[in-house]
């Protein structure tokens, strides 16, 4: 199987960042949600240490709401002026990209002002309206995977977004329903969804989510298996990688349960980029496979 061409690029204070094929593997990280400035700021300052050390392409992703939240007296964010007047401190300090996601058509004109990416949220991946709306801003969009779709149903999504002339765009890949409250990954995913034009990010973080059980609980979710499948994702192509991360997970007002401990990014993504190392990432994407 020969992968088709696929580019995303954005446009930086601290230079381009490209994603796709041809381009060396890349990050998106930051905590679920942006839980205060002070918590924001610094996990953006160290995320941005451990780009420039290992040489890596960084978008920072934090959200100013979490809508899908299990219970209405679950932190769902600061809300949308206050969120994002915060990850715009993030851009303009550190010079990255920044990326939240986007839940109503009311919201995106003034995300667009203020994001790089808009993320349309797993649950609303055929949500047209919103797609639409986001795709015409022109800003570059991320649209995960509905863990409800197979990896080639994603291609509606695509369809839409280039219908209004936008063509930069990624696709996440967060694991697909396996029985109640489970998800599992299925890395054929990462090449399918490459073959839909667009680059591919892979993120473990909310696939060892265990749903029916809050993120408060450490019974929430398995972060232990992050690593594993990390590594997994890398070895099968992936172009990013996406991992949320908290300093203290235990006392994150959001998926506390599932995010990976900030003192362990750096050792995974030595890892992760050992592995793309020793396969030949840019080989590994051109080479056509037997069939």
């Amino acid at each position: 199987m020969q992968l088709a061409d696929r580019q995303f690029t954005l446009d930086a204070k601290r230079g381009k960042v490209n994603i796709g094929k041809g381009h060396e593997l890349a990050l998106i990280a930051g905590p679920c949600v942006v839980e205060s400035e002070e918590l924001i700021m610094g996990v953006a300052k160290q995320l941005v240490d451990i780009a420039d050390r290992l040489g890596v392409a960084l978008i920072f992703k934090s959200s100013y709401e979490k809508d899908n939240r299990g219970t209405e007296k679950n932190w769902r964010g600061p809300g949308l002026e206050d969120g994002l007047k915060i990850l715009k401190k993030v851009r303009d300090t550190y010079g990255i990209p920044v990326l939240s996601d986007i839940h109503r058509q009311e919201d995106v004109k003034i995300s667009a002002e203020y994001l790089d990416v808009l993320q349309i949220p797993a649950y609303l991946c055929q949500q047209t309206s919103l797609i639409l709306e986001c795709a015409k801003t022109g800003r570059a969009l991320n649209v995960k995977k509905g863990q409800f779709l197979a990896p080639e149903n994603m291609s509606s999504a695509m369809s839409k977004i280039k219908s209004v002339g936008n063509k930069n765009v990624l696709l996440t890949e967060r694991g697909s329903c396996f029985g109640y409250n489970r998800l599992v990954s299925d890395m054929r995913s990462i090449p399918i969804m490459q073959n839909l034009g667009a680059p591919v990010v892979y993120d473990a973080t909310h696939i060892i989510r265990i749903y029916g059980i809050s993120s408060a609980d450490p019974k929430g979710g398995e972060p232990e298996f992050v690593p594993y499948l990390t590594r997994a994702a890398v070895a099968a192509g992936t172009d990013c990688l996406f991992l949320e991360t908290h300093p203290n997970p235990k006392v994150a007002l959001c998926d506390g349960a599932s995010m990976l401990k900030l003192d362990l990014l750096e050792g995974l993504m030595k890892q992760s980029l050992a592995i793309s190392k020793a396969l030949g990432r840019n080989a590994l994407n051109d080479a056509p496979l037997p069939r």
